[in-house]
């Protein structure tokens, strides 16, 4: 939009008349983000209350629509090139669309420093990833907020990495994040109630499990409890005594497009249960986008 037009239409952003400004937000919304610093601009140097109102929905529904954008891109992005942190950071652009992306990856690069120094070549990746687990669990303490289990907080990267407290879903994403950064072949899985992280590694697989196996995974890591280590056959026995079947839907590997849907759900729940209505509605707006 020419800087003239779009300076005429925030102009009548305090008009009275409510068919202008009907017409003034319809054009508006129909631009992206880049004239919200423009739009920022009005609000402060406005007195009318009604009028920074209207400029706060505008810009609210605007930062939306590019999240919008950016999840769509990120879904429809190859699987092999897919980033997770990326897929994570768009949600927190949700709650906090100025997210400081720079501070987030320094903070997650100096815990990943941190670990790094503690791993070698020798170990075995069961050994590497008790090691992942001290520090993310013990040194660090991250853990899941059961005194506020259903704070939409508990969703968003920034937030988790501030207070050190999650829910199962974020712990999971967290965790297979920080674990591929230390080149873990780690994946997701669907496990009922709260997501494991699996390490996979296919050769391993066949001579850990024998060459008949069917599956690549070597272990399962739960991120709820502490990074607790399951094999196989605990996962399967627990699946099977509580009549979860097939059993290759909760023990196989996930694609990381299904982790962030799940983390979503988990948010939309949030909002519906401290009864943010509009937010909850907003972020089914999102799940749409998962739709193939």
């Amino acid at each position: 939009m020419m800087n003239r037009k779009l300076n005429a239409l925030i102009g009548l952003l305090d008009d009275p008349d409510l068919t202008v400004y009907e017409m003034v937000e319809k054009e508006l919304l129909k631009e992206s983000d880049e004239i919200i610093p423009a739009l920022e601009l009005k609000w402060e140097n406005s007195l009318d209350g009604n009028c920074q109102e209207r400029i706060e929905n505008i810009i609210q529904i605007l930062q939306f629509k590019e999240t919008s954008r950016l999840l769509r891109d990120w879904i429809s992005t190859d699987a092999e090139t897919r980033d997770l942190l990326t897929g994570f950071l768009t949600i927190d652009r949700i709650q906090y669309p100025d997210v400081n992306v720079l501070g987030i990856q320094a903070k997650l690069e100096n815990i990943r420093k941190k670990i790094w120094l503690e791993l070698n070549n020798s170990l075995t990746l069961l050994e590497k990833t008790t090691i992942v687990n001290h520090f993310v669990f013990n040194v660090n303490e991250f853990s899941i907020n059961f005194k506020n289990i259903h704070s939409p907080q508990n969703c968003f990267l920034n937030q988790l990495l501030d207070t050190r407290k999650g829910n199962p879903v974020s712990l999971a994403v967290f965790y297979t994040i920080m674990a591929r950064m230390l080149d873990l072949p780690a994946r997701f899985i669907d496990f009922p109630k709260n997501p494991l992280v699996a390490i996979v590694d296919a050769k391993l697989a066949r001579k850990v499990h024998g060459p008949n196996s069917q599956s690549d995974v070597l272990f399962y890591i739960n991120p709820s409890n502490r990074g607790a280590i399951t094999s196989i056959k605990e996962i399967e026995y627990h699946l099977r005594t509580n009549n979860f079947f097939p059993l290759k839907n909760y023990t196989e590997p996930k694609s990381d497009v299904m982790l962030i849907k799940l983390l979503i759900e988990t948010l939309e729940q949030s909002y519906q249960s401290v009864n943010f209505t509009d937010k909850k509605e907003r972020i089914h707006e999102l799940l749409d986008l998962f739709i193939q």
